[in-house]
């Protein structure tokens, strides 16, 4: 059976032993792993009432078969996975993944171009930056590995050849081997002068441990200066650690809103004594905060999102750019055998009991992604739009805009940095 610690900022759960009359031990064998799963699935799952009361775990060749079975009762969860618990660590941890260091989309059915390239990743050496287009890998070209095994395994391949068109037209190749990538979480900040009077900009990439150490100088900076206005860039922020998005709750609404509610956390009747409601603490560089711009796409998601949602009540809260992914529950990581399991376990609401936005958190400022233009550049329409709100406190009357596919992040492991609201990371 399992034991279960309280889920104050982390999940901890260890097996002592599976009473099933077959397994009972440890071995990591198939069927221990199997039953693990089920186990895990059946205490854990949000919707562990949707799961069938009778599973013949023989009828699977590994624990990633059987989760896929188990998941597909729930059309909701696309979330929750199997994979290498070194790597999460790495991760979660460190920000680090083997792999190229770039994110990307597709434009058009064949148009597949740079969205970012991570500093110092083998991308970066190689030449490749935001806005190129990728027109053939190993000689193939996009539009014909998408209609056979999709770009996404084929980039699992390392070393790789790539076909690249710069944004000027002009063509090179380039061979690039994988490499361990490590991630700056925010890689540009600064102080704009406003007519209003100063606004802050962050750019907010990834909820993983190394941004906790950054938040202070910067918010440091913000609460000198006297920032009252601030935007966080967060157009390709997929989520990440509970406890590093409480903190950056923190010194947004610390100061505003302290000891009032910023999130409920709410699982499901098995594990009903580890809901929690979640209040602002005051930090010393907690912003006296009035108005939050955030850049946004379809990319945004989970902890960007519960940001987004629960800041709401107690600032004004602008989403320009694209409306957000739509992840409002999240995931714990369950250890078994080198592998962990992210399993789909809770459900987010802000302190109006607001959450379930599984079709995104709508735009109010429509802006273009421009890749053609640096994000954060003064020219980058969705910089551009939201400092033009915070000035006009209006939004242009234009389209809403179709939304592109999600930002691929292009790694050689098994998914951490996906959309992602997670509890801190086992142990």
């Amino acid at each position: 059976m399992f034991m279960k610690k309280s889920l104050i900022m982390l999940v901890l759960l260890v097996l002592a032993g599976c009473d099933n009359g077959s397994i009972s031990s440890r071995d990591c064998s198939a069927d221990w792993q199997k039953q693990f799963v089920l186990g895990a699935m059946q205490d854990w799952y949000y919707w562990n009432d949707l799961l069938p009361a009778n599973v013949d775990i023989g009828q699977f060749a590994g624990p990633e078969d059987l989760l896929d079975y188990l998941v597909s009762f729930q059309p909701l969860d696309s979330y929750s996975y199997i994979g290498s618990a070194m790597a999460d660590d790495a991760y979660y941890g460190a920000g680090q993944y083997p792999g190229f260091g770039f994110g990307s989309r597709f434009e058009a059915a064949d148009d597949l171009r740079l969205t970012r390239v991570f500093a110092d990743s083998p991308a970066a050496l190689a030449g490749l930056e935001r806005g190129q287009r990728i027109l053939e890998l190993n000689g193939r070209t996009i539009a014909d590995i998408e209609a056979t095994d999709g770009v996404g395994s084929m980039l699992a391949n390392s070393p790789l050849t790539f076909l690249m068109r710069n944004v000027d037209s002009t063509e090179f190749t380039v061979t690039i081997s994988q490499a361990i990538v490590t991630i700056d979480p925010l890689p540009q900040w600064r102080i704009i002068d406003a007519p209003a009077g100063p606004v802050g900009y962050v750019e907010f990439d990834a909820f993983i441990s190394p941004a906790d150490s950054a938040f202070d100088d910067i918010f440091a900076a913000f609460e000198s200066a006297s920032v009252t206005d601030l935007i966080i860039d967060m157009r390709y922020n997929g989520g990440g650690l509970v406890s590093t998005a409480e903190l950056l709750g923190d010194y947004l609404g610390g100061f505003v809103s302290e000891n009032e509610v910023f999130t409920e956390t709410v699982f499901n009747a098995n594990n009903a004594a580890e809901n929690r409601l979640t209040h602002f603490q005051r930090l010393v560089n907690s912003l006296n905060l009035s108005r939050l711009v955030v850049i946004a796409t379809h990319g945004t998601a989970s902890a960007s999102e519960i940001i987004i949602n629960g800041m709401e009540p107690h600032v004004e809260v602008t989403i320009v750019g694209d409306t957000t992914f739509g992840k409002p529950v999240g995931q714990v990581g369950l250890e078994f055998c080198g592998k962990i399991l992210r399993a789909t376990a809770f459900e987010t609401l802000n302190s109006l009991g607001a959450g379930g936005f599984y079709d995104g958190l709508p735009v109010d400022c429509a802006a273009n992604d421009d890749l053609n233009v640096a994000v954060g550049a003064d020219t980058d329409p969705s910089l551009v739009e939201s400092l033009s709100y915070l000035q006009t406190g209006a939004c242009p009357a234009v389209p809403a805009l179709l939304k592109p596919s999600q930002e691929t992040y292009h790694k050689a492991i098994s998914r951490p940095g996906s959309a992602a609201w997670i509890y801190s990371r086992a142990l």
